[in-house]
């Protein structure tokens, strides 16, 4: 596996690059984080064998962590297995708390939300992947499962394609040569040439429509969100069931709805 820092692996091979580089890089607390990222993996109870299959740390350093989690209550044993506690919430809130673009960006999500009749999100780019930074659901019985904290990769998602497309040059290159574009559907771009001109096209037009490329069923709009210095802050997207909505109904209802919230973000001054 490649030692990127895209993968639990990869994470813990860069231990002793770090601690070799930086005198005042803490291996041990590498560790522990790159084990307790492994509940996000498995999202059930993991076994200390299975944390040392996906991470490449031995069974007696997995045994610590997991050991040291528990005294620290951020996680329990079950037998052979480790599940976390509600503490480990506390960390992600802690950042969502003092997050203003997300602060600012959730009424605004709600109200579109309620306006649109389909669930409004507001993604960051966070690795090779876009996490779902806010979120308004529709009140609908069957809608997107999708939550905070949710991941999806860049290269089959609306707003991952708008993170991606406002990428330099050299960061997309670096991307698709540690990138494997799984077809996830029948409909789903994995030539790397044809996403470049996709991301290109995506930049030109300012926003990005995936057609049931992430799975089938599933169309999702994105624009992105701009601060007043014109850096990039994030992503906006809405995603509807391909049976109620149609590409055009996206262009032509969801987009301005989107376009007005990323205007309204980026005159805040958020970041």
């Amino acid at each position: 596996m490649d030692a990127s820092l895209e993968t639990l692996e990869g994470l813990s091979k860069l231990d002793d690059i770090g601690a070799k580089a930086d005198p005042e890089f803490m291996t041990s607390l590498s560790r522990g984080l790159t084990v307790l990222q492994c509940f996000a993996e498995e999202q059930g109870p993991l076994s200390i064998a299975r944390a040392s299959q996906l991470t490449g740390l031995s069974r007696g350093s997995v045994r610590r962590c997991l050991h040291t989690l528990q005294c620290l209550g951020f996680a329990e044993a079950r037998g052979s297995h480790f599940m976390l506690l509600p503490r480990v919430l506390r960390l992600g809130y802690a950042f969502l708390s003092s997050d203003a673009l997300a602060t600012v960006a959730q009424p605004l999500l709600a109200r579109a939300a309620a306006d649109l009749g389909e669930s409004c999100s507001l993604g960051i780019r966070d690795g090779d992947e876009v996490c779902y930074l806010a979120r308004a659901e529709a009140s609908r019985i069957m809608s997107i499962a999708l939550r905070v904290g949710s991941r999806l990769p860049l290269y089959c998602t609306s707003m991952g394609r708008v993170l991606l497309a406002h990428a330099s040059p050299a960061e997309q290159k670096a991307y698709l040569d540690r990138t494997v574009l799984t077809a996830r559907t029948a409909d789903t771009v994995t030539d790397p040439e044809a996403l470049l001109a996709l991301l290109r096209t995506v930049r030109e037009q300012g926003y990005a429509l995936v057609d049931q490329e992430l799975e089938i069923g599933l169309r999702s709009i994105a624009v992105p969100v701009f601060g007043r210095d014109r850096t990039l802050l994030g992503a906006l997207n809405v995603g509807a069931q391909s049976v109620r909505v149609s590409p055009e109904q996206l262009l032509d209802h969801y987009l301005p709805a989107l376009q007005q919230i990323s205007v309204e973000l980026g005159l805040q001054g958020v970041r």
